[in-house]
């Protein structure tokens, strides 16, 4: 089993920046993807950005440019740069892994751009 804990999110105006940490205990292979998705009120979760072990990263078109994904390996840990965020990026964000045929969530954790 794997656990994910996510941090790191709260309320900010528009144009700045928070951090996303999650970090992954218990079985732990070499090899997965770790990644962000969010899911906006009345809207379908989305990918927002995914990272394989070996650092390849994949965004989702909105948020090029803008956010950041990152992992440190020795830590289990994944993270997500935003900055210049937009009304639009207000959602509930949550943790992803995939290893070995498995997906594995965190618990979510809020996001809000406002003024």
């Amino acid at each position: 089993q794997v656990q994910l804990v996510e941090s790191g999110g709260g309320l900010v105006q528009p144009g700045g920046s928070l951090r996303l940490s999650c970090a992954a205990s218990g079985s732990i292979f070499s090899i997965n993807l770790m990644g962000w998705f969010r899911q906006a009120p009345g809207k379908q979760r989305e990918l927002v950005a995914r990272i394989t072990s070996g650092g390849t990263t994949v965004y989702v078109d909105s948020v090029k440019g803008r956010f950041t994904i990152s992992r440190d390996n020795a830590k289990n840990t994944v993270y997500l740069q935003m900055n210049s965020l937009k009304p639009d990026d207000t959602a509930v964000y949550t943790c992803n892994m995939y290893q070995r045929g498995n997906n594995y969530w965190g618990q979510g954790i809020q996001v809000a751009v406002s003024s």
